[in-house]
């Protein structure tokens, strides 16, 4: 949590560099010209600078002329998105002489509030942007994400939800920090719509702690390839089942994949190992 919250502060203080600033460094143009030839300071556009170490999306950004926003600082943030290959980028709404957009540019217009030469937009705006920007579902998976993560507390999560607009606030309802990954979270929504009554981040003896016990009977572990890759961690993995077995208990591994990317099938398959062991 605590690494987390720091390479927040490190991506959300970004900032620029102008050429005046630059002077005051006592760095003249020779100098400064010098610098970016030996890739020790990027030029974004003209009369501003930024520091090599930023994110490759905050210097898209800065290029663009405003501040990286919504998803796209969320993901940069190790918060969970639904992948979109655009770039959000928040404008001021009075923003002038901005260089002409690309087209995997998406423009979020709003004043943020914040000084002219930062080049992240604030957070709980970016939050409540990727809100709007996503379904609900994904939205829910996100806030999760965050709140988890550390990079928002409670009071940053109400905040977020007094931005937005009514129309959202049943979503508030549905957040749980525990939640470890955006699958854990779009598992968890599915169970819910079942009427499951569902135990999370559960330690069984002899097993370890699994994401989910469905019923005292099922336990559902949400398997991504950064976490269950290699023999090793398969073999980990099928031992775990095993032992949760003698115990009684049955075990399923939707993948990360099915659950982004066939969402519809990968409910309708939960349900049916659901209810089938209801009717029985």
């Amino acid at each position: 949590m605590v690494d987390s919250y720091l390479a927040s502060s490190q991506v959300l203080s970004a900032t620029f560099l102008s050429t005046q600033g630059l002077a005051q460094r006592g760095l003249d143009k020779r100098m400064i010209r010098r610098l970016v030839t030996e890739g020790r300071l990027i030029r974004l556009r003209r009369g501003r600078y930024a520091d090599p170490r930023c994110h490759p999306h905050i210097l898209d950004a800065g290029r663009a002329g405003r501040r990286l926003d919504c998803v796209s600082l969320l993901a940069t943030l190790g918060v969970f998105v639904r992948e979109r290959p655009e770039l959000h980028i928040q404008f001021d709404r009075a923003a002038s002489r901005i260089p002409p957009r690309r087209h995997d540019v998406t423009a979020h217009w709003r004043n943020g509030g914040k000084p002219s030469d930062e080049l992240c937009a604030d957070l709980i705006g970016a939050l409540a942007q990727a809100v709007k920007c996503q379904s609900p579902r994904d939205a829910i998976a996100t806030l999760d994400s965050a709140w988890h993560l550390g990079v928002v507390d409670e009071a940053g999560i109400a905040e977020v939800f007094r931005r937005l607009p009514r129309r959202y606030q049943a979503l508030r309802r549905l957040l749980d920090r525990r939640m470890e990954s955006g699958p854990e979270t779009l598992v968890r929504l599915i169970l819910r719509g079942l009427g499951c009554k569902v135990d999370v981040q559960v330690q069984i003896p002899g097993v370890g702690r699994v994401d989910f016990v469905v019923d005292g009977w099922l336990i559902i572990e949400c398997d991504s390839k950064a976490h269950h890759d290699g023999w090793d961690a398969q073999r980990r993995d099928r031992r775990r089942d095993i032992a949760a077995a003698a115990l009684g208990y049955t075990t399923i591994r939707p993948m990360a994949e099915d659950l982004l990317y066939a969402y519809d099938a990968t409910a309708t398959a939960l349900r049916a190992i659901v209810l089938t062991r209801r009717t029985r």
